[in-house]
């Protein structure tokens, strides 16, 4: 086990830095900070990947975040198991949201080593929800949360063809999980990891705060290139989870320094959190004084896209459709909730908002 703090990392704030030249190679690995090893997962979309996180722990190695599970990922990680991480077992399993490109091989690991998954109690039992969803025909209640969106039926048809894709690329689950609670301190190896909690991209996502080492495993919650995703979802239609972003980056403002190493799911590690933490809370304004200006006249969540996205997006692409209809109501909502506007629906079931004056 390493021991070597001088290759532990602090910046003063300003802008990003990324400290490190290139990502590991897939089936490779690469210590980033003394026992925290960086892997690098393939995904089958524009991404292209996704970073997970090995913690020395004891004899075997702590994993944080597993990939999707699909037809090749159990060989990828048998690669890395036998390779990088020298045939030692896994002894536990950290998954920071129900993300299926987080949570998807955490059930072939637990199984695979009889080890434990660790969650927060709101992550572990959506996400069981979730993959539940995989037999079921598609819900009225969602069919009901597009419409009123402004999707039209030939977008509704694409929805109604795609039930259970979530739990598709998902391991089956554990039964059972050790709770993840914010404030919570875990002894991994020779260190202390503190759970800090974020919410808006999922509820209750974790990230793993190491004060000895000085590094944030962020998840989603902090991503140095890109910004997370914040939608609202058909099971909860009023909900509000761009206020919840919003608070999540005063808090962890708040609860991590400045200068801490920041070890993303996507991207590569940046310093420089307090930094992000302002941008990412300024695009947010700026869009939602945007969209002010937008609902001068009735708009439907659909013709909100161009002013929260520009021409960016593809929205022929039923998943790009999707995810810009969750945060163009994520920031309606917002509004509503403040009284700062209104929505009306129509006999059809859409809805309109307008700005209150």
């Amino acid at each position: 086990m390493s021991s070597d703090d001088s290759m532990i990392l602090r910046a003063p704030g300003g802008a990003l830095r990324y400290p490190f030249d290139a990502p590991p190679m897939q089936g490779a690995a690469l210590e980033v900070a003394p026992s925290v090893h960086w892997l690098r997962l393939p995904l089958p979309v524009a991404l292209a990947h996704i970073n997970a996180w090995a913690i020395e722990d004891g004899e075997g190695w702590a994993i944080v975040d597993t990939g999707l599970c699909l037809p090749d990922s159990a060989s990828v990680w048998e690669t890395l198991l036998a390779g990088p991480l020298k045939g030692r077992p896994v002894t536990r399993v950290f998954v920071t949201h129900l993300h299926a490109d987080h949570v998807g091989m955490a059930g072939w690991l637990t199984q695979r080593f009889d080890c434990a998954l660790w969650m927060t109690r709101t992550e572990y039992w959506t996400c069981r929800a979730n993959v539940a969803d995989v037999a079921r025909a598609v819900p009225r209640d969602g069919v009901r949360f597009y419409r009123r969106a402004g999707w039209d039926e030939k977008a509704i048809d694409d929805y109604r063809g795609r039930p259970g894709w979530f739990g598709r690329m998902i391991h089956a689950m554990p039964d059972s999980f050790v709770r993840l609670e914010d404030g919570a301190t875990i002894s991994i190896g020779d260190h202390e990891w503190q759970v800090v909690v974020g919410r808006g991209h999922t509820p209750e996502h974790a990230c793993l705060y190491c004060p000895r080492l000085n590094v944030l495993i962020s998840g989603d919650q902090v991503l140095p290139r890109i910004s997370s995703n914040v939608s609202v979802n058909p099971s909860e239609p009023d909900a509000d989870p761009l206020g919840d972003w919003l608070a999540s980056i005063e808090k962890i403002r708040a609860d991590v320094p400045a200068s801490v190493l920041v070890l993303p799911s996507h991207n590569t590690p940046f310093l420089g959190l307090h930094e992000r933490l302002e941008r990412l809370a300024q695009g947010v304004h700026r869009g939602l004084e945007r969209l002010r200006e937008c609902l001068s006249e009735r708009r439907r969540a659909v013709d909100t896209f161009g002013v929260l996205f520009g021409g960016a997006i593809d929205i022929q692409d039923p998943t790009t459709r999707t995810l810009a209809t969750g945060e163009a109501l994520a920031y309606l909502n917002y509004l509503v909730k403040r009284n700062e506007a209104r929505c009306e629906i129509d006999a059809n079931g859409v809805g309109w908002y307008l700005a209150i004056s």
